[in-house]
């Protein structure tokens, strides 16, 4: 519509405009219009990523009473050794991962675990002449992993990852950073070695499986939703996580929810 007058405005209702002074304020205006809706929706795509990952933060920090649920797919028990003692071999990695990167995310997991009340130390088996009475061995074995990212193996000492498994998802998703990946496999299966056998149907954890094959799924704090599309697990040990740890291993350190 065009009101007549001294100077006539332009009011860009519909698509029924077809002069140019029309047709550049109607474009203009929706430019104006998208530009404002994309904001818009960035901004809520934004405060919603802001309270998954603050929310995240919280359940890695904190552990309210209740929370500390797993499985029920085994019994946590003490560590067979205390300190735990870890000696990497870097035999078999993939060429990717240098033998300072894993030795590095291998330390920082026994570290994280010590808090619980555990001591551990971090050896490089390039450094040892033979491996000393109850070590664990962190090795690179397609065989002792069984086709997994991970697995620890109590009976034989061992933490074994699977370079066909990182192979797998170097080849799929190449610019993926899988250090973060790394991290967190190496994590989960040293808390085995801690003494947490159950797994943690806390979706934070990183003790934690997101299902059970049979319909059921992790929890999220206040019933919320797990977020698709990204990993919500931890790369490091949760306050659940090193409570359970403390009540395993039967030491002082329990840590009160904050």
């Amino acid at each position: 519509m065009i009101k007549t007058g001294s100077s006539p405005r332009i009011h860009c209702v519909n698509s029924y405009y077809f002069c140019s002074e029309c047709l550049l304020s109607c474009a203009w205006h929706k430019r104006l219009l998208h530009q404002m809706l994309l904001g818009f929706y960035l901004l809520l795509a934004s405060q919603g990523a802001f309270a998954q990952a603050s929310l995240r933060a919280q359940e890695m920090a904190q552990c309210l009473p209740g929370e500390a649920v797993t499985w029920g797919d085994g019994r946590d028990r003490p560590a067979r050794h205390s300190p735990m003692v870890f000696v990497y071999r870097h035999t078999g990695a993939p060429p990717w991962f240098s033998e300072a990167l894993v030795l590095a995310a291998v330390s920082k997991a026994a570290a994280s675990w010590s808090q619980c009340g555990v001591p551990s130390r971090v050896l490089s088996e390039s450094i040892l002449a033979k491996l000393m009475p109850g070590t664990v061995l962190v090795q690179w074995s397609d065989k002792d992993s069984r086709g997994n990212f991970g697995l620890a193996d109590l009976t034989h000492s061992l933490l074994s990852l699977g370079p066909a498994a990182f192979e797998l998802l170097h080849t799929r998703n190449p610019t993926h950073d899988a250090t973060q990946t790394l991290q967190m496999v190496i994590s989960h299966e040293m808390g085995h070695h801690f003494g947490l056998m159950a797994h943690s149907r806390r979706c934070v954890d990183v003790t934690s499986y997101y299902d059970n094959g049979k319909g059921d799924t992790c929890n999220v704090r206040n019933g919320a939703p797990r977020p698709a599309g990204i990993d919500y697990r931890a790369l490091l040990p949760t306050a659940c996580d090193l409570q359970r740890c403390a009540q395993a291993n039967h030491t002082d350190i329990l840590l009160a929810p904050h």
